[in-house]
């Protein structure tokens, strides 16, 4: 299963950066953890996880760690 990171942005929206990342499945816009996101919020690949200067959702790292297969050389950039 694919899976990507979509933004989540705080009241100030796109404009103002980043809040949180999430994890979802294929192009979802309900994150892991069942937040609703926006659509059309921005997105990186799965492997960023952690390389983020904003923070990452625990709850979606935690789900898509037991979905996600761990491939060494996508870890060692």
């Amino acid at each position: 299963m694919m899976h990507q990171m979509r933004a989540e942005y705080g009241a100030g929206g796109a404009a103002a950066g980043v809040r949180l990342w999430h994890v979802v499945r294929g192009e979802e816009s309900v994150a892991m953890c069942g937040r609703e996101l926006d659509p059309g919020a921005r997105v990186r690949e799965a492997v960023d996880w952690g390389r983020t200067p904003e923070l990452c959702c625990h709850t979606c790292g935690a789900y898509f760690l037991r979905e996600a297969p761990y491939l060494a050389a996508e870890h060692h950039r």
